[in-house]
């Protein structure tokens, strides 16, 4: 599970920077947001398709530790994460790996009463330092989180991550991340599958959702 969440942090980080070794595709770029594409062909990590990447940052009047319990909360999922459908998000399973409570790695279950959501399961893992914090989830099936649970391979579980960074900086550009005060720094990037046809064309439709 935690070999499964290392990778995810990987694919996140990956498709908000857009390195040589993971190329794509911007389709739009601009002050508020980027848009990105890219061609996943033999990939056992990753759904085979186009996967489009949005991300964008903004100033919150906030501490980053409020913004980072906040995020990281199961019982405030559903104020802000679409694939809880407003149900009620349950924490399956926690795995603490550093000193601070939050950081950890969680399999969360949505109690929804969307019938279609009931074989969905959440990977997420959250970090947090004096530095920076993350909070970073993937959408992930039961069949194949109980292969891993059971000594699994888990480079062969598709993931397509999203989630949030979070850096300290107060109004004046003076950083506070001792105090928790000030202000935070957010970058939001998600990933999602537009077509599972990796030679399909992105339609304009599909770039303006």
């Amino acid at each position: 599970m935690l070999k499964l969440a290392d990778r995810m942090v990987i694919s996140f980080c990956a498709g908000v920077s857009a390195s040589t070794a993971h190329t794509w595709t911007t389709i739009r770029t601009g002050a508020d947001v980027r848009v990105m594409t890219r061609k996943s062909v033999d990939d056992p990590g990753r759904p085979p398709g186009i996967v489009l990447s949005a991300a964008t940052s903004f100033w919150l009047p906030v501490s980053p530790k409020r913004v980072f319990d906040f995020l990281r909360d199961e019982n405030s999922r559903n104020e802000w994460d679409i694939l809880s459908n407003g149900g009620v998000v349950q924490e399956m399973a926690h795995i603490a790996n550093g000193r601070d409570t939050g950081n950890c790695v969680s399999l969360l279950r949505v109690n929804s009463a969307n019938s279609s959501q009931t074989n969905m399961l959440i990977l997420q893992e959250s970090c947090t330092d004096a530095t920076s914090s993350f909070v970073i989830y993937a959408p992930v099936d039961i069949v194949s989180m109980n292969v891993v649970l059971n000594g699994g391979d888990p480079d062969y579980v598709a993931l397509l991550p999203s989630g949030f960074a979070i850096l300290p900086g107060g109004t004046s550009g003076v950083t506070d991340a001792i105090s928790g005060s000030g202000g935070s720094l957010l970058t939001v990037a998600f990933q999602i599958l537009v077509d599972s046809v990796p030679t399909a064309k992105l339609s304009r439709i599909g770039c303006n959702s």
